[in-house]
């Protein structure tokens, strides 16, 4: 049998151990202070700044720096590939992938997975805490996800797969994943001087956290459904407005009947950009076991809506 989770429950929470007792309804959400400061700072320097050195090369240098990161290091590389090994590819694309996720500014990788699968387990059960399913007012909802975080009263135990914990790359991006815009800064400023700097960086980070958790808090309370998944308290909409600037992630409602796919657009007019980009890494040979619907086991829990 292999080593990888991934194989061996596709649908599976795979940094979660839990137990008997795990409660994932009873807990309190304190101020994070680095991730706080970190956003807050990125949304000053887009409120404040961003309107003093407007130009039009800055604005296209923010859009395709953030269509790139969003759909080569959050939806393809953090999401589809770290997360839920939805395919294969090699470290040295593995590793470039991660530090291009890096660069979205949310996080580390290691901190993206307890995050990610902390919430995935919370939803799967009948009841949670109002933090992971989005629940709460529009602006306490803000505030939790983009400067608090959860404590729950008994946790479950996270325990992220020892391939990935234990890789040194994605260790050090851990410990200095905002020290990485420092070179990108760098690179703008000499292309085009503090515009640059400022749409390419702060106004990105601020656009790319705020609409992650934006987009987040739609897909887990009201839009269009085609699947149900009787086990769970938490169910997920799709969000189509969202598709295209979020690289086809916004059709989350596929997303929560198939976590082990690499496909998200699953019908007609569903644009999924990531797995496009798949794709084009399968024919080039830089990717492999690419799972899709069509090659994943049957979900007992899984009904129409």
């Amino acid at each position: 049998m292999s080593a990888d989770p991934h194989d061996q429950d596709p649908f599976g929470v795979h940094a979660i151990v839990a137990g008997p007792d795990d409660d994932p309804v009873n807990g309190r959400v304190i101020w994070d202070p680095v991730h706080s400061l970190w956003n807050g700072g990125m949304l000053a320097g887009t409120v404040l700044l961003a309107p003093l050195v407007f130009s039009w090369s800055a604005v296209v240098a923010f859009l395709l720096l953030t269509g790139f990161t969003l759909l080569v290091g959050h939806s393809v590389g953090f999401h589809r590939r770290l997360i839920h090994g939805s395919f294969k590819s090699p470290v040295w694309l593995d590793h470039l992938m991660m530090w291009v996720g890096t660069l979205v500014g949310m996080s580390g990788p290691l901190w993206m997975i307890a995050a990610h699968d902390t919430r995935d387990w919370g939803q799967r059960q009948l009841a949670c805490h109002p933090y992971l399913s989005n629940r709460a007012g529009f602006w306490t909802d803000y505030w939790w996800n983009l400067h608090g975080r959860l404590e729950l009263d008994r946790p479950p135990e996270i325990r992220i797969p020892k391939a990935i914990a234990g890789d040194m790359f994605y260790r050090f991006l851990e410990r200095t994943w905002m020290l990485h815009q420092l070179p990108l800064a760098a690179g703008l400023f000499w292309l085009g001087g503090w515009p640059w700097v400022v749409w390419g960086i702060c106004v990105r980070v601020c656009v790319s956290v705020t609409g992650h958790w934006f987009v987040g808090r739609f897909a887990h309370r009201s839009g269009p459904q085609v699947w149900l998944v009787t086990t769970s308290g938490v169910q997920a909409h799709d969000v189509p407005w969202a598709a295209v600037p979020t690289m086809g992630e916004a059709w989350h409602n596929n997303h929560h009947a198939f976590p082990g796919s690499a496909k998200l657009g699953l019908y007609p007019g569903q644009a999924d950009w990531g797995f496009i980009f798949i794709r084009m890494l399968e024919r080039l040979g830089l990717a492999w076991d690419v799972r899709t619907p069509e090659t994943l086991p049957m979900r007992s829990e899984l009904v129409p809506a």
